[in-house]
Order: C-alpha cells, then structure tokens, then sequence
C-alpha cells in the first residue's frame, strides 16, 4: 500500500449496540439502510460495513433481514462494495456466519483473537460494559471455511498486534489466502489505545502486499483518520463507531462523518477511491455476483 493509491472509505452504518436514543441518524429499516448508504457514497465512500437491524431496531443475524436491507441498499447504490459482519456475543459460530454464507457478500469480516472487551468511565469509576470477546482459532478457522465455500473475502480485524500475526498458522492450513484485507482496530479497553505511534507499528506488522485500514472508536477516529491516510491505509468511520464530527457536532447521517473523512484524505494529497478502484485494491472481481441477495 502506498500514499500514491486511493484510499478507499468504508462506512460502518449501525452497529449493533448503539440505538436512535443516542443518535437519531443510526438506521434500523431497509429504508433507512437505503438512504444512509446513498449519503455516504455520494460522499465518498465504496463500501458499508453491515450489521443487520429489525424494523424495531433489535439487531440481529437473521438472513431475511440481511436480506430485505442488502436489498434496499443495492437498488438505490448499486456499485457499492457490501461488507457482512460476524461480531456477535452469546451465538453458535454457525449463526453469526449463516447469512454470508447464504448471501454471499463480496466481504466478510470477521475477528482475529479472543480479548477482554470494555468500557470504563472515570466519571463513573465504574465499567461502562465488561465482557470477553471469544473468537478462538477453532472458530476463525469456522469462519473462514464458510466464507471460502461462499466465495467471499475475509477481512481480518485486528484490536492488537498478535491478531495480525495469528494468521501465519491460517495461511499455511490454507484457510487464508493472501493478499489479505487487514482492519486494525483502536481504542477499545482490552486491545491497543488510539495513537499514530500504534497505528505506524501495526502497519509495520502488516504482510507485504496485503491491503490495511485503521477502525477508531469515539472522536480519536479523526486523528486515526488523518494518520492512516497519511501512511497509506485506508479508513473507516460511521455510527457504528463514533457518532460526531470533528467539531464535535453530533452528525446527523453516516454521509456527514464520509464527507468529514473524505476531506481528511484529501488534505493529505490522496485521492478518495471509486468502487472500480477500491475492488481492484482489494483483489474483488471487478463484476460482483449478487444472484444469492438478489435472488430471494
């Protein structure tokens, strides 16, 4: 990866913790999806990153409501790239990879290690949420064979440094086949803190030849921003992961934090990437096969 390419931007839409009480602009309905993706790629952004809601809001892994949202989103943005998540607590491996498996996205991302998964408040003194996030070798070995049989990329998130190098034994059981996709995670209490000095050490860590973008959560997504453009990574933002802009306004769609991102790679000297570039970046077939989505 080089300053010299495009930097591709991804938009996490939704996530599945935060709720419109806390932002008003986070979608829950197909339709929702639908005009937060048109937003964000008029802004800028080539892929969504996509955790599924209920018309009501509760997230959830069931494959018709992947279904009816992918749906909303690729007949009113037809080129952009689709990204399933399979982060989830508390379900058999089989569920959280049931719908890439049978809607065959063109990525799916999965995590690269178990960790202590928290937020402490100092205000409070007290732990925001505290739970372990379990993705041991044996699952991610799950995962990755459902999303080889489905023909769909995996993009490895890393909250450490140890999660890159897991996928050394993954390459030689051929499992993972390289040029991999790399999503390197800051800022969340248990995986490394949100700083350019742990980002330019992460990228180091990265394979030759492999592609990488940085995930910040909260407002240290600007300076992540700013420093993966400036190293050659590619970014992420959206209401999955930080709610306001760089003024510290609450934004009011996905579009907004893609516009504010966009800007950030700019004053870098980077252009931002087109769908076209981004799937040749990424190693995608340049012509997507949606006949499993749009075929239901």
């Amino acid at each position: 990866m080089s300053v010299d390419e495009p930097c591709i931007i991804t938009c996490a839409l939704s996530g599945a913790v935060a709720n419109k009480q806390q932002c008003a602009g986070i979608p829950y309905t197909p339709e929702e999806y639908a005009k937060e993706v048109r937003r964000a790629r008029d802004a800028g952004a080539t892929m969504v990153h996509i955790h599924a809601r209920e018309p009501n809001g509760t997230p959830t892994v069931a494959v018709e409501h992947y279904r009816a949202i992918t749906q909303a989103i690729l007949a009113d943005t037809p080129d952009i790239i689709i990204n399933y998540s399979t982060g989830w607590v508390g379900l058999p491996m089989a569920e959280r990879v049931g719908h890439i498996a049978e809607l065959r996205p063109e990525i799916g991302a999965l995590n690269m290690g178990s960790m202590n998964y928290a937020k402490y408040s100092p205000t409070r003194q007290g732990f925001v949420f505290n739970f372990v996030f379990e993705n041991n070798f044996e699952d991610i070995i799950f995962l990755l064979q459902k999303m080889n049989e489905a023909g769909v990329k995996p993009e490895c998130e890393c909250f450490d440094v140890g999660h890159i190098e897991s996928v050394g034994p993954l390459i030689d059981l051929g499992v993972l086949t390289p040029p991999i996709q790399f999503s390197l995670i800051h800022g969340v209490l248990g995986g490394i803190s949100a700083n350019a000095r742990n980002l330019a050490h992460m990228a180091s860590v990265v394979p030759p030849g492999c592609t990488w973008g940085v995930i910040a959560v909260s407002r240290d997504q600007w300076m992540m921003a700013g420093a993966s453009a400036a190293l050659g990574g590619n970014v992420r933002v959206g209401f999955e992961d930080n709610f306001y802009l760089p003024s510290g306004e609450m934004a009011s769609s996905n579009g907004d934090l893609v516009e504010a991102a966009a800007s950030l790679i700019r004053l870098q000297g980077r252009a931002v990437a087109e769908p076209a570039q981004a799937r040749a970046l990424l190693s995608l077939p340049s012509e997507p096969d949606r006949s499993a989505v749009l075929g239901g």
